[in-house]
């Protein structure tokens, strides 16, 4: 399948690039949706593909959205619009067709372990996003609990921001907040063990949520290696950075440059593109033929 960074249909009007999806207008009420093969760090769009990365990315989500529609039901439509399209078949494996539903101006995010922006936030306040937390805590450990720590969700190229479940309900209302949030910890403790089977801890991950005909429903993508830290459950020990199956790997390399992080990203050498979509693959296979 060829590498895919940006998609140019005629056939359909589109409606907006993201980080990583091209959205087009594919029939009333519905779109289509192809994930390409960029990907984004620290906010930023980098300008070197991972091969393969967008149809591994749909077909993890897929295969979620499959699992967890027993939970909350999603804007799945299509799952394989272009399997026996010869014309299109670019765009096979890589695009769904979805319900076009009114997007929540949050993000769902659950931690289930210390690490990233919530370890800086634990060892400057003892808390996560205002959350107390005991005290002896260290990189990587596993938390008490899961945390439901969401974010707004900002424009292409700024930084979300994380917000506290009294701002969520502020935005979106007391009701529908503690939807989401219930709704957010179940999914991660049902991807979590699931994954775990699998010899994949799900360190956090994070969920976007919609409204359609009145219903809570779950859209954009759920637990990949773009939405999660996946780390391999063998081998883990808490107190260091773990290696993982997402894109860490580039956020690591990215740290030995001297770039401010905005853009524009720096490209990647091909060793480390190539390493990044090795690791995307593993995680696919681990999950979905484990």
């Amino acid at each position: 399948m060829p590498t895919l960074y940006e998609s140019s249909e005629t056939a359909w009007e589109l409606i907006s690039r993201g980080k990583v999806r091209d959205v087009y207008e594919y029939a009333p009420n519905e779109m289509l949706i192809v994930t390409t093969d960029r990907l984004s760090a620290f906010d930023v769009i980098l300008p070197t593909p991972i091969p393969d990365k967008g149809v591994v990315l749909t077909q993890i989500a897929n295969f979620w959205f499959d699992k967890t529609s027993v939970i909350v039901p999603n804007h799945i439509v299509d799952p394989e619009p272009f399997s026996t399209d010869a014309e299109r078949k670019h765009l096979a494996g890589r695009s769904i067709v979805v319900h076009r539903a009114e997007a929540l101006p949050v993000e769902a995010i659950v931690r289930g372990y210390l690490t990233g922006s919530g370890r800086k936030d634990y060892e400057k306040t003892g808390s996560v996003c205002g959350i107390p937390l005991p005290q002896g805590l260290v990189e990587a450990s596993r938390l008490p609990e899961p945390l439901f720590t969401p974010s707004t969700k900002a424009a292409l190229g700024d930084h979300d921001e994380n917000i506290s479940f009294a701002h969520t309900v502020e935005l979106i209302g007391k009701e529908l907040a503690e939807k989401v949030r219930d709704v957010s910890l179940e999914l991660y403790a049902f991807g979590a063990a699931y994954a775990l089977e699998r010899g994949i801890i799900i360190a956090d991950t994070k969920f976007e949520f919609g409204i359609l005909d009145g219903e809570l429903i779950l859209i954009d993508e759920v637990m990949t290696p773009d939405s999660s830290r996946f780390w391999p459950a063998d081998g883990y020990v808490a107190g260091r950075s773990q290696p993982s199956y997402d894109k860490q790997f580039v956020r690591d390399y990215l740290e030995t440059l001297e770039w401010d992080k905005t853009a524009p990203g720096p490209a990647l050498p091909a060793d480390v593109a190539a390493h990044t979509a090795k690791k995307y693959l593993e995680a696919w296979r681990r999950l979905t033929q484990g």
